[in-house]
């Protein structure tokens, strides 16, 4: 990399939203230098299965960036094509008792509110868009919005398209500040790069970075594994999950939490998941949460019992502790932004992220009111409540 560089921007992070945050930014002219210390897409975006939900949002500012991601993914799939593995294939969401599906009517009606294409699905008709699911479930509810992409192969698109310069297997090992602490780029372990201004995209590691600044985010890894099946005809159109994920997703225990998510694939294998814990970055196989997984999926699509699971993987969410991503300028450090604390949907967030973070660098009124994803709304420890 040299001793020393000098650009617009660093963005610490070549995953999904670093990604994002290099084309957005270079799109708005400025020049960028991405940085991490691994390969691209070599952290929770590699792991993850390239959600771009709506579904799985309630009314309010993290539903309010989904929508507008979702808009900015069908604008880049257009001119992308293939390279990003974009498939608007939809979202169902089954509730497998009739409370549970008043309840989840119920959800869906102020989602409808805000703005979300929610169709009800009565238990006759719920077999027309899945027809493998288990018999008997009451019904449902259909998410057009809903998409996917292939997130390693979208990441590398994103940051190619940018025309950032990009270093990777290169540590931050300083945040570098003036006099009067305000940003004035990186130290990396081979040389610095001068910017006024710097990018966290750091996911599950945006904590040790924001440390590096001398300012406080408390991100921590929340770990979920991946069941991967054998290649199959298409039996699954759709991503499926039972109505208590959404719960999970929302829920502030550390401990194991499943709940069944299905989804296939254009390359033929199901993906199944979802898993939940807080236990740091133990990446120790665990055989009781892949059991569980399996258990789930199948209650849902009994043929599953008869497929040949081929692997299985995980990854760490980067997890905030009010389900919200940090989005925007520190105000504590002037010149660093924040961009992370996505948990599990930021390859769905990421495009809509990307967007508000280059408004903000280009001095523009960001499209969405930024307030309630402020990074600095969460005191140091040694500031109290």
């Amino acid at each position: 990399m040299g001793n020393q560089l000098t650009c617009d921007v660093v963005v610490v992070g070549a995953g999904m939203v670093g990604a994002a945050c290099a084309l957005y930014a270079a799109r708005a002219g400025l020049d960028v230098v991405v940085v991490d210390r691994g390969p691209v897409a070599g952290g929770t975006t590699g792991a993850g299965e390239g959600n771009v939900l709506v579904s799985d949002k309630e009314p309010g500012p993290e539903l309010g960036l989904a929508l507008l991601s979702s808009r900015l993914w069908a604008d880049l799939a257009q001119e992308f094509g293939k390279p990003v593995e974009y498939e608007a294939k939809g979202g169902v969401v089954v509730a497998s008792t009739p409370d549970g599906l008043t309840a989840l009517e119920r959800f869906a009606a102020g989602q409808r509110a805000a703005g979300v294409t929610a169709q009800p699905v009565a238990a006759d008709t719920l077999y027309d868009l899945e027809p493998h699911l288990a018999p008997g479930l009451p019904g449902g509810v259909h998410y057009p919005q809903d998409s996917q992409v292939m997130p390693a192969l979208a990441a590398a698109e994103l940051l190619r398209a940018s025309g950032a310069r990009l270093f990777t297997g290169r540590n931050v090992t300083d945040v570098l500040r003036t006099p009067d602490g305000a940003v004035r780029g990186v130290r990396t372990d081979r040389g610095d790069v001068h910017a006024p201004a710097v990018v966290n995209a750091a996911g599950t590691w945006g904590a040790e970075l924001a440390a590096l600044a001398g300012t406080f985010l408390p991100v921590l890894p929340r770990r979920g594994f991946v069941l991967v099946t054998e290649p199959l005809p298409r039996l699954v159109r759709h991503k499926v999950y039972a109505a208590d994920y959404v719960a999970d997703v929302a829920s502030d225990s550390a401990q194991l939490q499943t709940s069944p998510v299905v989804e296939g694939t254009a390359a033929g294998p199901v993906l199944i998941g979802a898993s939940r814990e807080r236990v740091g970055f133990d990446r120790t196989f665990s055989l009781p949460v892949v059991r569980a997984l399996a258990a789930g999926a199948t209650r849902l699509f009994p043929f599953l019992e008869r497929v040949r699971a081929l692997r299985a993987y995980l990854g760490f969410r980067p997890y905030l502790p009010d389900h919200l991503p940090a989005i925007g300028p520190d105000a504590r450090v002037p010149g660093l932004l924040h961009a992370c604390g996505h948990e599990g949907a930021g390859i769905g967030l990421a495009t809509g992220t990307g967007h508000l973070i280059a408004q903000v660098l280009t001095a523009q009124t960001p499209d969405l009111d930024l307030t309630p994803l402020r990074p600095d709304r969460f005191p140091a420890p040694e500031e109290g409540p």
